[in-house]
């Protein structure tokens, strides 16, 4: 008996629970029914009274909704014929030449969902409001019609137009050497007021012209404050006073190549590609070269001393030189290690704008020197950069070297065994070392270590005969002179030094 009403008492809990999950359960659907509204599912109906594109949605579910609209523009899309202007040009949009899209599920899905979120007071509210005074909604033709996105865009490039902006001109040759160029407005097609004229058109004409709208780009006009912040920077000259006029012609045609150069922020010049092949066609002239330690006639000769005059200019710019090479004899017309040797397709001089702002180079030439100035951004105030060269030691030679002359190409000058005849002097090398030195006020705050160089020394040559005597024949006392190895003392890379000194007083210590 007790079993049977304990049994009871279970079951009728048991259902009690039950009925409360059920009353949980609607009561959680009724909140989110009334806070949050309906579930929008594929079987969800647009409102009474709602039109897209001119179609009636009533009742529909959006898949019956998608039939029909897109069945109702390919119906139209034929009759579709949109001109397109701008000023005297016109493009003429068919829609013949377009697919109807088949995704419009987006705008679709907006559509059914507005008025079904918020709570239900608010939901029925909306529901009427449609009902009583309609929903029209137009989907955009530029979702409907496949690639008029790209035909549109395509069309508003070549009605783009970019602003020219106002620049600073430099010509080295005028007294006003910087300038500023006249600016150019652009135009830029409005995109979005373009595709709205089209649909609104296309709701009450398939067969409109249509302005394509446009909002005019205003350039940069106000470079007075960049030009008065380009000042010099640095100045360097050379002198070639006592070079031909074939040399002189060549460095001042090397020259020449870079006068009025702007160098741009982050921009690389090559010298060689800048003063092109240093040929007779190219308009330069035979003067002495160095080949193999020697001097010989060459095309091109005393590009060397351009290419010199402008990397000192950079390096007292502070301009960083990306590559450059020593001559394998000094320069007579700088310091050691500080001498930029040019060669095509064997050593070049590379330089790369590191400033922010542009530089300009201007390069000119008297009889007596060549020129070159830089200028851009003013230095900090109280900023100065000097060079300093330093003699660590010098290289000694090793003397002659006697050769035989055993292919005849001295036999003018000489034929017979104990003939000589000197080729090449012998030279000292030395080991240098260049430093920039960065100034302000007067005080040397900074010193780098830019260059460090060894100059290697060159064998004098002597040629001699190779034609045995004539029995009782006697050649002439030879003024050759045989010179031995040198002998390298202290004092002989003191005397070296002030005699570098001495030669370039001003540059030497700049």
């Amino acid at each position: 008996m007790q079993n049977q009403e304990k049994k009871k008492d279970k079951k009728k809990g048991s259902f009690f629970w039950l009925m409360s999950v059920a009353f949980i359960a609607v009561g959680l659907l009724l909140f989110c029914q009334f806070f949050f509204g309906d579930a929008i599912t594929d079987e969800t109906k647009f409102y009474q009274n709602t039109h897209i594109n001119g179609v009636d949605v009533s009742g529909l579910t959006k898949a019956q909704a998608k039939d029909v609209i897109e069945s109702k523009m390919l119906e139209k899309k034929d009759e579709i014929r949109l001109t397109l202007t701008s000023g005297d040009k016109e493009w003429v949009i068919n829609g013949s030449d377009f697919e109807v899209a088949t995704d419009i599920e987006t705008q679709l899905t907006q559509v059914i969902e507005y008025g079904r979120t918020g709570n239900i007071f608010n939901k029925k509210k909306i529901e009427n409001k449609i009902k009583k005074e309609g929903l029209n909604v137009n989907i955009s033709y530029k979702n409907i019609l496949c690639g008029m996105d790209e035909k549109l865009e395509e069309i508003a490039e070549k009605v783009d137009s970019q602003a020219v902006m106002a620049s600073v001109q430099f010509d080295p040759n005028k007294e006003e050497m910087f300038t500023i160029s006249k600016a150019q407005s652009g135009l830029s097609v409005d995109r979005d007021l373009l595709e709205s004229r089209i649909d609104e058109a296309l709701q009450s004409n398939l067969n409109k012209v249509i302005e394509i709208p446009t909002k005019e780009i205003m350039p940069n006009v106000d470079l007075e404050e960049m030009i008065k912040r380009i000042k010099l920077r640095s100045s360097f000259s050379t002198k070639y006073a006592t070079s031909s006029l074939e040399r002189k012609t060549n460095v001042r045609k090397a020259l020449d190549a870079f006068n009025g150069m702007i160098v741009e922020p982050n921009e690389e010049i090559s010298f060689n590609k800048t003063t092109g092949a240093r040929t007779v066609e190219n308009g330069y002239k035979k003067a002495s070269i160095i080949v193999g330690g020697v001097y010989v006639s060459g095309a091109g000769g005393g590009v060397c001393q351009a290419s010199t005059t402008l990397y000192n200019a950079l390096l007292l710019a502070d301009i960083d030189v990306v590559q450059c090479n020593h001559h394998s004899l000094p320069a007579s017309y700088v310091p050691l290690s500080f001498d930029a040797m040019v060669s095509e397709g064997y050593s070049d001089l590379i330089f790369k704008n590191n400033l922010s702002s542009s530089i300009y180079i201007k390069t000119y030439y008297n009889e007596e020197e060549v020129f070159v100035e830089i200028y851009g951004p003013e230095f900090e105030e109280g900023m100065e950069i000097k060079t300093r060269a330093e003699l660590v030691k010098v290289l000694p030679h090793s003397g002659d070297k006697i050769i035989k002359d055993t292919k005849g190409e001295y036999s003018d000058k000489i034929l017979y065994k104990g003939e000589y005849y000197r080729l090449k002097y012998p030279r000292e090398g030395y080991e240098t070392k260049g430093y920039i030195q960065y100034y302000k006020n007067g005080e040397l705050m900074e010193e780098k270590l830019v260059r460090h160089d060894h100059y290697q020394p060159q064998n004098g040559v002597i040629m001699e005969g190779t034609e045995e005597l004539v029995e009782g024949m006697t050649l002439p006392a030879s003024n050759v002179k045989y010179i031995p190895p040198q002998k390298v003392t202290k004092e002989t890379t003191e005397s070296i030094k002030r005699k570098l000194e001495a030669t370039y007083p001003s540059a030497y210590n700049q």
